[in-house]
């Protein structure tokens, strides 16, 4: 840019311009003599058991359970998918209750029990849903596939002490809760698999669904 008429420079960096535009926005925004919010630093320690080991951990309040067992704890099995609880890919098990973890700040879990697609498994030995998924092809790239687990563990507790779905026929009679392709589905609704590995995911469920066949 061309000097003007007293000999200054009037160029300005990208990165001047962005800054300048920044610290405006942010006094348009807040009230007259207001100022912003520190968000607060302060770490605090919490003991949470995962798959039946104790982890004592000083964490930012603000950690979510999923970001602490992937970065933190290394338990790489949960996955990080959307991060906003809309797709199940990090779904894991807390007190025997299926849970998306990246909605879940880690402080408030000290006590529970948590369990990820890494505890399922007794010692070598896979879990039952786990070998479902092997045998009746319940995956493709794989990514999906600890959060569907451990949703379809979970859900096959809540069938098994009566409680219904958007599509249970009849919740006023009292009678086992029949595990039918359309309350598999209804119930897993929350787990997404973008490669469309459903027939798969429904059979290895239903296999292991109060001993129907598939």
């Amino acid at each position: 840019m061309e000097p003007d008429e007293k000999g200054s420079d009037l160029s300005v960096s990208r990165r001047e311009f962005v800054g300048v535009a920044l610290v405006g926005g942010a006094a348009a925004v807040l009230p007259a003599g207001a100022q912003p919010v520190e968000a607060p630093g302060d770490s605090v320690s919490c003991t949470l058991t995962i798959n039946g080991q104790e982890h004592q951990v000083r964490l930012d309040p603000r950690v979510t359970l999923l970001d602490l067992l992937r970065e933190r704890l290394r338990m790489t099995g949960t996955k990080k998918g959307c991060d906003h609880g809309q797709c199940g890919a990090c779904t894991v098990l807390v007190n025997g209750r299926r849970i998306n973890s990246c909605l879940s700040l880690a402080v408030r879990h000290e006590g529970d029990r948590i369990t990820t697609i890494e505890g399922l498994a007794s010692g070598g030995n896979l879990h039952p849903m786990q070998a479902a998924f092997i045998e009746r092809d319940g995956f493709q790239c794989g990514y999906c596939t600890p959060g569907q687990i451990c949703s379809a563990v979970a859900m096959l507790e809540e069938v098994k002490a009566g409680a219904p779905s958007a599509v249970t026929p009849n919740i006023a009679r009292i009678e086992p809760i029949q595990l039918s392709d359309d309350e598999i589905r209804e119930r897993m609704s929350g787990n997404i698999c973008r490669c469309g590995a459903y027939v798969g995911i429904v059979a290895a469920v239903r296999s292991l669904g109060h001993g129907r066949n598939a």
